[in-house]
């Protein structure tokens, strides 16, 4: 009768507790300590700016949800809705989708899969990174200078082109930046045995690299788009007014309504509640603030379940 030996493994968590020893680091344990109480008064605060602002709309969320949402604008507390807001916020975030998104993918495809390592590159990339933490409301000043003025024949000045093509651009770095990152952590690998079986760079790129990266790539550019769905000083500068978007004449077409009238959106109708003095908006103004927050996870949301088909799919 013989026994079988089981191989002995040890776990990284074993491997790091031999190497350290019953040594006890003081300033492991303060850092520790340190992030973990800056993590739980993070937690703390968001909590609770959550419960005031919920608490505060509740009047009008219990009372008159569903018209809440799907009323248009007035100057009366009672009445006044979301659906213009929404309607518009939607509408630019689909124009960043369709201009951002591709403009994006390719800069950092031809970043990281065909420019050399030059001082250019170098600096391009550089610059690349450093826009992406430029204030917002510097991008709502270039939207002001090119886009609205500049550009005011093809734009028509402060229509709805100048809001999408200024949110465009304010996320544009951030996807360049995440599918950058999405595409180098493709492994070597796989790119030298597309080559070895006789494929070219654009195929490699096509067939290999980017459904291995896809996920990455869809996650980070929800997050970019999930940021331009929340901003109001850029759009503030480009046109963007407290208007009965989507209330002109009958026959008047979707492409006119977007290329000629004057828009607005979510966040520039709740910026426009908190400067009321009626003490009836300050209500109307935290449960826009919810119905902001929850189609904002509703965009994540919808953004993880693709990305885990999409994962699921491509391990099948």
């Amino acid at each position: 009768m013989t026994t079988s030996v089981r191989p002995y493994s040890a776990s990284p968590e074993m491997v790091r507790r031999a190497l350290e020893g019953k040594k006890i680091s003081v300033v492991d344990l303060l850092v520790s300590t340190a992030l973990l109480l800056a993590l739980l008064s993070s937690l703390a605060v968001l909590l609770t700016l959550l419960i005031d602002v919920v608490s505060e709309g509740m009047p009008v969320l219990s009372t008159r949800l569903v018209d809440f949402v799907t009323s248009p604008l007035s100057a009366r507390p009672e009445s006044a809705g979301l659906v213009q807001g929404l309607m518009g916020s939607l509408v630019l975030v689909g124009f960043v989708i369709v201009v951002a998104f591709p403009l994006g993918v390719a800069a950092a495809i031809y970043l990281e899969e065909y420019a050399k390592d030059t001082p250019l590159n170098r600096l391009l990339v550089s610059n690349v990174r450093n826009l992406a933490g430029v204030p917002s409301i510097v991008y709502g000043l270039l939207g002001l200078a090119v886009f609205v003025k500049a550009l005011s024949g093809v734009t028509n000045g402060r229509t709805l082109i100048s809001g999408g093509l200024t949110l465009a651009v304010l996320v544009l770095p951030i996807i360049v930046i995440t599918t950058s990152e999405a595409l180098r952590a493709v492994p070597r690998g796989l790119r030298e045995a597309s080559f070895g079986v006789g494929a070219t760079g654009w195929e490699t790129i096509r067939h290999q690299v980017l459904p291995v990266s896809f996920p990455a790539i869809l996650t980070g550019s929800v997050l970019a788009v999930a940021r331009a769905f929340g901003e109001s000083a850029p759009l503030l500068l480009a046109g963007a007014v407290l208007s009965n978007f989507f209330s002109a004449p009958a026959g008047t077409s979707f492409i006119s309504q977007v290329a000629e009238q004057s828009y607005t959106a979510l966040p520039i109708i709740i910026y426009n509640w908190a400067r009321q003095p009626q003490e009836e908006f300050v209500a109307l103004t935290a449960a826009g603030i919810v119905v902001l927050l929850v189609a904002l996870l509703l965009v994540n949301a919808a953004a993880i379940i693709a990305r885990d088909r999409f994962e699921r799919k491509q391990v099948s």
